[in-house]
């Protein structure tokens, strides 16, 4: 009997070293991987002034989902805080004091926004440029001309703390920072005419893909607290969401509302910006989720 509680206690004390190592190994890989040189070849883009432009890039920055983590002013904003560890903050990205982008060219912001890169090389880890990738040079330079013409604001710094499983899971890239999601070879996006086709619906779809997946078939979303509902299936597959939505109509309600059509309440789906969708974008985006390939729930 003490033998087989001496063999026990060796095992037990084995695990935790063993634990204790990858953790220690994992949190050092996490910081050198996010220390890492990336090059992208990029090119500036138009940034015009009109005011016409400009509203464009009000509405794309209120309904891409901008203002959730920099806030509607854009000088920064906490969007997430467990209390168990992980505490995210955008930053100022305003011309005021404090701000990130003060020395940023249209290189810069090429670089940041479409491919999750930093003007020094580093990745971006928490801003989901796999989102933005596909913006047209038009879109992205009225984005960018708004935000530089935004009223300057004193705002906060980026707050990344993460805990260690996090650091460790993104250590072995079982959670992947933007840069490595993302094609750096597409050319940029042509554009679409607006309207309620599945064609445009595919454009406004690409808000979707850091919570959804590339494939929009949901799952639990990687880093996210472990208390977070999963994405759901926004493909016709096997436990699909689609179904409860039996025309536009129904699920444009569900953008504006943040319920179900049977009234019950949906979680971490961005409805700030969710609701600032026009109607030709909410409703071209579900014809474009009629035609998606079905996959089945978590095949990301």
């Amino acid at each position: 009997m003490k033998r087989w509680i001496k063999w026990g206690a060796g095992i037990t004390c084995a695990v935790v070293l063993l634990l204790a190592g990858t953790a220690m190994v994992g949190s050092q890989m996490a910081d050198s991987k996010s220390q890492r040189q990336i090059k992208v070849a990029v090119q500036p883009v138009a940034i015009p002034a009109a005011a016409q432009v400009l509203e464009r890039g009000a509405y794309l920055y209120n309904s891409r989902g901008c203002a959730d983590c920099h806030g509607a002013n854009g000088a920064g904003r906490e969007f997430m805080n467990d209390g168990k560890g992980m505490r995210l903050a955008g930053p100022n990205i305003t011309p005021g004091e404090g701000n990130v982008v003060a020395r940023y060219t249209a290189e810069d912001w090429v670089r940041t926004v479409r491919h999750g890169v930093k003007p020094d090389g580093r990745p971006v880890f928490i801003m989901p440029s796999e989102d933005y990738n596909r913006l047209t040079d038009e879109d992205l330079g009225a984005l960018v001309a708004y935000v530089k013409a935004m009223p300057p604001k004193v705002g906060t710094a980026a707050v990344l703390d993460l805990p260690l499983p996090v650091r460790v899971l993104y250590a072995f890239d079982v959670i992947k920072d933007a840069a490595q999601k993302i094609d750096h070879t597409l050319p940029p996006a042509k554009p679409i005419a607006e309207g309620v086709t599945a064609a445009h619906g595919a454009y406004v779809a690409n808000m979707c893909i850091s919570c959804h997946g590339a494939g929009l078939a949901g799952g639990r979303i990687p880093g996210a607290p472990p208390d977070w509902a999963p994405a759901a299936n926004l493909t016709p597959g096997e436990g699909s969401a689609m179904p409860r939505y039996k025309d536009a109509g129904a699920f444009v309600a569900m953008l504006r509302s943040g319920k179900r059509p049977d009234g019950s309440a949906i979680s971490v789906m961005p409805f700030e910006s969710l609701r600032a969708l026009n109607d030709v974008d909410a409703q071209a985006l579900y014809a474009y989720l009629q035609t998606v390939p079905a996959r089945p729930f978590g095949q990301r």
